[in-house]
């Protein structure tokens, strides 16, 4: 039977479309995932998901839209042939179509439109109205049931931190320092290596994480090669995704096999004191630019600076050259920033709390927790160690 969609008495008509699996925005709107192309129309009373035909009966059960229909539902003078054979136009086609069988004059789309549904719709005479928030602020204020996704996914990344962490610290170093697990030298690559597959066999995807040791750990996003030696620091920083859920983790920890230096040790305990800071001054209503000068002040009240370095500062400058965090669930990096300029955060934000300080002589240390934002302050989803020992 075909769809028909609720004709708008008022208000605004909104669209959003694209392929669910790589476009997070369609994807948390429907929380229907497939690779082919997809559009959900919202009336001001219903709401018409346009779908592969072979998708609708999964679509009606699991799809958050009130009616489903595929692109020969509303072919261009009710005349299937006229659709063209590439899914992506013929999806565009029929919303266009859609939307003026509806009596729509002009729709509101979000920031990731694809063109060719513009193409379409301003073929019909639709106007395109472009809102760059649409969907941003639902997106951001995660529900009851994004939390328990982001829960356990941060759950997963901690037991694959620690798993990396825990296997420098019991590695043996041989006479140079070059640290070995299972004879063999044990590198950047073999860590991640690890790492990779633990969360493989959780059912997780582990993107390109950072093991970055000894001075390579002093550039912010390196992410890290070669042999690791005792009496580094390395900054590991994991962030995979839910094979199951979409959502994703986000943890960094360091760790320092054998003696610790001096400095880094120093830059240890300031990082940790910025973090606690910034989580302290987490609530609903703060800026993202208030939480990070709170992170600024105590980085700089021990000395260190803020920024990148200036042209010609020596390699033993030290330095924060990032924001506090970012917002974090469908995407590792998503709104709002902990940042300047960063916004008021809104309950049910989720967000990463990450000092660092970095020196190119020496290297790095960043410690990073996610919360979420509640109206008087925050819910850590971390309850792992943030020290540098890790037997």
């Amino acid at each position: 039977m075909t769809a028909q969609p609720h004709t708008p008495t008022n208000g605004q008509v909104r669209l959003r479309a694209g392929v669910p699996a790589v476009n997070n925005l369609l994807y948390h709107r429907i929380r229907f995932l497939v690779m082919d192309p997809a559009a959900i129309i919202d009336f001001p009373h219903s709401s018409t998901l346009i779908i592969r035909d072979i998708e609708m009966d999964r679509a009606r059960k699991h799809a958050r839209a009130d009616a489903v229909a595929c692109p020969a539902d509303f072919a261009p003078n009710n005349n299937p042939a006229a659709l063209s054979g590439d899914r992506e136009i013929a999806t565009a086609q029929a919303t266009a179509q859609c939307l003026k069988q509806a009596g729509v004059s002009q729709v509101t789309v979000d920031r990731t439109l694809p063109m060719i549904y513009a193409h379409e719709l301003q073929a019909v005479g639709v106007r395109v109205n472009c809102d760059p928030d649409l969907g941003i602020l639902e997106r951001r204020a995660k529900d009851a049931e994004e939390i328990e996704h982001l829960r356990a996914a941060q759950q997963m990344t901690e037991r694959a931190v620690e798993l990396a962490c825990v296997t420098i610290a019991r590695a043996k170093p041989d006479k140079s320092g070059v640290l070995h697990h299972e004879g063999a030298p044990l590198t950047a690559e073999r860590v991640r290596a690890i790492a990779d597959i633990f969360l493989l066999e959780n059912e997780f995807t582990n993107a390109s994480m950072i093991v970055a040791p000894g001075k390579q750990g002093g550039d912010c996003h390196d992410r890290g090669t070669g042999r690791i030696r005792t009496g580094e620091s390395v900054i590991i920083d994991v962030f995979p995704r839910s094979n199951s859920t979409l959502y994703v983790g986000d943890c960094t920890r360091c760790v320092v096999h054998g003696d610790i230096p001096d400095e880094i040790a120093k830059m240890h305990a300031v990082v940790c004191e910025a973090k606690a800071a910034a989580i302290a001054a987490t609530r609903a209503g703060v800026t993202g630019e208030q939480i990070n000068n709170t992170t600024a002040a105590v980085i700089t009240k021990h000395g260190y600076h803020m920024g990148l370095p200036p042209e010609g500062a020596p390699a033993s400058y030290t330095s924060m050259p990032h924001g506090t965090g970012h917002g974090v669930g469908l995407d590792v990096h998503e709104p709002p920033l902990l940042d300047r300029g960063g916004p008021a955060l809104i309950k049910g934000d989720a967000i990463t709390i990450e000092p660092g300080l970095y020196r190119r002589d020496l290297g790095g240390i960043r410690i990073e927790d996610m919360v979420i934002v509640t109206d008087t302050g925050c819910d850590n989803l971390n309850t792992l160690q943030e020290g540098l020992v890790w037997k």
